[in-house]
């Protein structure tokens, strides 16, 4: 069974030689990739990379590579085959040379994003290039390519940006289908001409829009830098006006430009901030260019008006009383912590107990207004037996405040992999199947108990599944949520989601992660460690009588963990597969499962309240 598991389930491991190879192949006079030391075997450490975006700060499972203006030289990088979830690349603004990879729509298959513009790439543009099905940004200007533009079945989409201006292309082809053609994207090349293509135009000057690399929706448009005053203006006052979840963004737009010898670009950056506490100097080197800075302030927060809206979803609880529930949130009251916040767990006078999530300060956590929304918006409105319940919310000037039920049993995580020194806890099969079938009801029913309202949570880990008295497993944790095709008409906040990304396979990221926590359970190892050689069975298992329960299980998990979305089952799939396992032990009770209420109110909340208690 340990060779089984080891032999299926190896697909974290390829993304680091993926990176070990990138940076074996480059050369790298500036030292850009000094920090990719793979001599730390830690979860995510690659993750930590300059340039490196990964699905999950705490897998090795990269999902964008931006290695833009690093002066690296040499040729195609074809290691990067081994990142097989990538979905964005950027190499522009470097000194590669060679041709494109004739194969490589099979390197890099699930690329939406791909900038390769402003090299010293030769030949022809491979005609596989037309074959990456989910491609959306395409920059291969600024190059030395020649020859045609492929003819193929370019993917279709109205938000496509394909550049291949600059360059000695001489004709397109009249079978390109789909593409969407304009001046801009085959610029200087005054030879090139036929095709749908129009007849050639003076190159314009170039503004760069880059769109690349959002964590939520894989890539982002970019800011056309240089705005006027007047509408930089107009748009703040916009911004002032609309029911947004910030408490204050600053914007910061830096403009560079440089004399280079050979003709390359500079990609302008935008980056965008928030903060409670504006600074007032900003500093910027600057060395051998012209750089400009313009700081712009936004005061935006959340009105009165979208507070009674959150109200209508949970209650709005007293801070006077939450603050002697916690004895002033006593340190001797701490029960965990996190990125956004620490957790106090709070005696009210009736001897009900709660779990209260105090949010660090915007200064500190930038993303607290937006989690604590989210968190809202999904547990408020969403009530399942295998999701925590939200109790009640506290918003004042310088608090925020999440109340949910007490979970006696603390999280799995802390079961599985107690800290070093602490006596191991023991959790026997029966409890394992409970959780496994739990929590895979609870995903099952977010993603497929309504067409209006799907929810994927994006972020499951046996940290955020909670465990109640009775063991039965409670998501937790909904800031990094995702919402598709939702109706915010009433709520005034908009968090649907385009339903293409859904194509991406973006739904199936939850179907890992719940393998990923089922191998856990398996196994009784890290996430970092499930693909080791030592990876067996937990040997608290062996030699019980549930070793064919226990190969089902792993079937499962490594169907979940599969490398390309489209192999892994849906996460409805999943539970119908475990349900005959849990009706073994008594486990399984779909008399709610798929009749729950879509949308709960504060006073049928209320209602509940004591029952929940």
């Amino acid at each position: 069974m340990s060779n089984f598991l080891v032999l299926v389930c190896k697909g974290l491991e390829s993304n680091i030689y993926c990176l070990r190879s990138i940076k074996d192949s480059l050369e790298d006079p500036f030292m850009y990739l000094s920090s990719w030391n793979f001599d730390n075997l830690t979860e995510g450490f690659i993750c930590k990379f300059t340039g490196i975006d990964c699905w999950h700060p705490d897998e090795n499972k990269v999902l964008n590579i931006h290695l833009s203006d690093m002066a690296l030289k040499g040729p195609f990088p074809r290691g990067i085959e081994n990142c097989t979830y990538l979905t964005g690349l950027d190499l522009s603004s470097n000194e590669l040379f060679g041709t494109i990879p004739s194969d490589i729509s099979r390197l890099i298959p699930k690329i939406t994003a791909l900038d390769l513009s402003s090299n010293n790439f030769n030949g022809e543009i491979p005609t596989t290039i037309a074959n990456l099905s989910y491609l959306n940004i395409l920059h291969l200007d600024s190059n030395q390519l020649t020859g045609q533009i492929p003819a193929g079945n370019w993917p279709p989409g109205s938000h496509q940006e394909f550049k291949f201006c600059k360059q000695s292309l001489v004709r397109a082809s009249a079978k390109i289908q789909n593409l969407q053609i304009s001046a801009d994207i085959y610029a200087n090349n005054p030879e090139l001409c036929g095709g749908p293509l129009p007849p050639c135009k003076t190159h314009k000057k170039n503004i760069n829009h880059q769109a690349f690399f959002n964590r939520n929706a894989f890539f982002i448009s970019g800011f056309a830098v240089g705005w006027s005053l007047s509408t930089v203006i107009v748009f703040a006052l916009a911004l002032f006006y609309l029911p947004v979840i910030p408490l204050l963004k600053k914007i910061v737009s830096i403009r560079s430009s440089r004399r280079r010898k050979r003709t390359k670009k500079r990609n302008n950056q935008v980056l965008v901030q928030r903060t409670q506490s504006p600074t007032t100097k900003i500093t910027s080197e600057v060395s051998k260019s012209h750089r400009t800075v313009d700081l712009f302030w936004f005061p935006l927060f959340i009105f009165d008006s979208q507070i009674s809206k959150l109200e209508k979803l949970v209650t709005r609880m007293s801070f006077t009383e939450l603050t002697n529930a916690t004895d002033n949130f006593s340190e001797d009251n701490i029960i965990g912590s996190g990125q956004m916040g620490t957790m106090y767990k709070a005696l009210l006078r009736n001897g009900w107990s709660l779990a209260i999530k105090r949010f660090y300060n915007s200064s500190q956590c930038s993303k607290s207004e937006e989690h604590f929304v989210s968190e809202i918006m999904t547990l408020g409105r969403l009530r399942h037996c295998n999701l925590v319940p939200l109790i009640g919310f506290c918003y004042e000037t310088n608090d925020i405040l999440l109340v949910y039920k007490y979970m006696s049993n603390g999280n799995l995580y802390d079961w599985l992999h107690p800290p070093e020194g602490d006596e191991p806890k023991i959790m026997n099969w029966p409890v394992r199947v409970k959780i496994a079938v739990g929590l895979a009801r609870g995903l099952a029913w977010l993603h497929h108990h309504s067409t209006k309202f799907q929810v994927f949570h994006h972020n499951v880990s046996s940290k955020c599944i909670l465990l109640d008295q009775n063991f039965e497993p409670k998501i937790s944790n909904f800031g990094g949520a995702k919402f598709i095709n939702a109706n915010e008409s009433a709520s005034g906040w908009s968090f649907s989601m385009n339903g293409e990304l859904l194509e991406l396979g973006f739904d199936k990221n939850d179907v890992y992660s719940f393998g990923v926590v089922l191998l856990e359970l398996i196994t009784g190892k890290e996430r970092s460690k499930v693909t080791d050689d030592s990876a067996s069975c937990d040997n608290t298992l062996i030699g019980l009588g549930f070793d064919d329960e226990i190969f089902q299980l792993l079937s499962i998990a490594c169907k979940c963990v599969q490398p390309f979305a489209e192999q892994r089952p849906t996460m409805l799939q999943v539970y119908q597969t475990m349900r005959a396992i849990g009706e073994r032990h008594g486990l399984v009770d779909d008399s709610g499962t798929w009749k729950q209420t879509e949308i709960a109110t504060a006073s049928e909340r209320n209602v509940e309240i004591t029952e929940l208690i």
